[in-house]
């Protein structure tokens, strides 16, 4: 009987593992993957929606400039929702509050090609 529900199990994992807003805690940041919607306590959210740059140094590569990594996202609240560039380190002011993207995952490097759906997100939200 196990035998029949693993495989059933892993399937399911695999099927809803997209709809899953990543979220820590500890650190402070809360993760997301492009498309799928970050939500912040006090009910702000944030959802990455398209690459629009990146130029990152790969990490087995020696570069004159570190690069930056742009995407544009969806960011609201309770009372608005607009879409914006966000600038990796650079805080973005809305609705009263500071937006910072401070974490993209995966490390870029040389062997390996990058996809939308490879990326994750991280952003911190403080008080203006």
């Amino acid at each position: 009987m196990l035998r029949k529900i693993a495989p059933l199990a892993a399937l399911l994992s695999l099927t809803l593992g997209g709809c899953i807003t990543y979220h820590s805690r500890s650190d402070g940041i809360v993760r997301t993957r492009m498309g799928e919607t970050a939500s912040f306590n006090g009910g702000a959210q944030v959802t990455p929606l398209a690459l629009v740059e990146d130029s990152r140094c790969p990490a087995n590569a020696r570069c004159v400039w570190a690069g930056r990594v742009r995407i544009t996202a969806t960011l609201g609240d309770t009372t608005s929702k607009l879409t914006r560039e966000l600038t990796q380190g650079e805080p973005a002011t809305f609705s009263g509050r500071t937006l910072t993207l401070v974490e993209v995952l995966p490390i870029k490097t040389t062997q390996q090609p990058l996809y939308p759906d490879d990326y994750r997100f991280g952003f911190t939200l403080t008080a203006k």
